[in-house]
């Protein structure tokens, strides 16, 4: 059980796999207004960035757990790096049927509704990890505004565009999960650039030192196209945010 090796080629240097920057992570840290002791779940934690940061500087306490060996090793290197070993912990596991033992005042799955087989699925998971009057994180793409025609639709990696909904429609939907929207935040083309410009670079290195690789047609052939297409469709129609859901 890992995550495919393509992946964690493409994004060996993130410490965050979304198009969100350190700051907005810290912003999101401080507009949840934190308190010391805040217990924490993340599914699909990727390389520990959300949880050490915050348990760092807010001292929450918490848990990740995730696919990739990769990703799992890097968090908890991370952990040691900040010093809060002792406050989080990382689990290399199928976030997908990860529920905790005992309720938590914060759970979340950033960027990886696929745990639960969309938007609906992920939060009945969720749930289930969490206290009564805690709160909820979700990230989420969205469309940040209509694409007009297939083409672009598929430049943005998605079948169809009723894939994903208008941020209007995106917070809606939350509201009929049962859920108020209590803080967002959202990324911006600097946040989007760095994230997926950050790629291309990671697939160079590795495609020089890898030649004869078994994947190196396939990842030559997304640096060949890739950066255009982000360009050309997914820089100008994809938006994506984290989401804070109280249940109403």
């Amino acid at each position: 059980m890992d995550l495919a090796r393509s992946f964690t080629i493409r994004e060996s240097s993130h410490r965050i796999h979304n198009p969100f920057t350190l700051d907005q992570l810290a912003v999101l840290g401080r507009a949840l207004r934190l308190a010391p002791g805040t217990r924490a779940l993340d599914l699909a934690s990727g390389s520990g960035e959300m949880l050490c940061t915050w348990a760092s500087a807010h001292g929450i306490t918490g848990t990740g757990v995730d696919i990739s060996t990769v990703f799992t090793e890097k968090a908890r290197a991370r952990a040691a790096e900040l010093g809060v070993a002792g406050q989080v912990e990382f689990i290399h596991g199928d976030a997908s049927g990860y529920v905790a033992d005992e309720p938590v005042d914060l759970v979340a799955c950033v960027g990886a509704t696929w745990i639960g087989d969309g938007l609906p699925g992920t939060v009945r998971l969720l749930r289930q990890s969490l206290r009564p009057g805690g709160m909820m994180l979700i990230g989420e793409p969205y469309w940040n505004q209509e694409p007009p025609d297939q083409d672009t639709v598929e430049g943005c990696h998605m079948r169809s565009k009723d894939d994903l909904l208008p941020l209007a429609g995106l917070i809606e939907r939350f509201g009929e999960l049962g859920y108020d929207v209590v803080e967002m935040v959202v990324a911006d083309r600097n946040g989007w650039d760095r994230y997926r410009a950050a790629q291309w670079l990671n697939i160079r290195r590795w495609l020089d030192a890898n030649p004869g690789d078994e994947l190196a047609a396939e990842l030559r052939a997304e640096l060949t196209t890739e950066p255009a297409r982000y360009a050309r469709h997914q820089r100008e129609y994809l938006g994506w945010g984290v989401f804070a859901l109280m249940s109403r």
